[in-house]
């Protein structure tokens, strides 16, 4: 399947809400294919279909490679994913393929349970705590328009999206200077 190309805040369509998808077909299994080979060739715990311009409620999630002492993948593919249980609190540090080169502490749930459809079009209950919690929740804010910096304090919102722009306008200069480099 092909690599997709990330998008990046400003990007208006992250700010948009996902559709529900009304059944797992080929289509869909296809998505849940670009986003994996999406996420594996870039790295990341976890990747929205919104980050990749399709407006469709598919998400996947893979921290095992960063949590299991064999690297082992615990590739969850989720569509119309829902948390219907939370628990406890957590701060992590959360970074994003979307707002790349910053990061923030972000307040989630520690535990959490999430209902979705797999890529059989079953339906699956599963049960996350830690990482794995943090990330579900990060892609499915994806889902609803909402980026990890939207849930910081307003002052640490500003810092983070001036580090953002400043990162942002590095990467473009670096771009520019290789571009034109004999």
């Amino acid at each position: 399947m092909p690599i997709r190309e990330i998008l990046t805040h400003p990007d208006p369509r992250l700010r948009r809400t996902a559709a529900a998808v009304p059944r797992v077909d080929d289509d869909v299994r296809a998505l849940l294919d670009d986003l994996v080979d999406t996420l594996r060739d870039i790295g990341g715990a976890g990747l929205a279909a919104m980050q990749i311009g399709d407006m469709r409620a598919a998400v996947i999630v893979d921290v095992g490679r960063r949590t299991h002492p064999e690297g082992k993948s615990t590739l969850l593919e989720m569509v119309n994913p829902v948390i219907v249980e939370r628990a406890g609190h957590i701060l992590w540090r959360e970074g994003c393929l979307s707002v790349p080169g910053v990061s923030a502490e972000v307040e989630r749930s520690a535990r959490l349970v999430v209902e979705y459809l797999d890529r059989d079009g079953q339906i699956v209950r599963h049960s996350a705590e830690g990482l794995e919690a943090v990330a579900i929740q990060h892609e499915l804010d994806h889902l609803d328009g909402v980026l990890y910096f939207d849930r910081l304090g307003v002052l640490e919102q500003k810092l983070t999206l001036q580090d953002y722009d400043r990162a942002r306008a590095e990467r473009a200069a670096q771009a520019g200077e290789t571009e034109s480099a004999p």
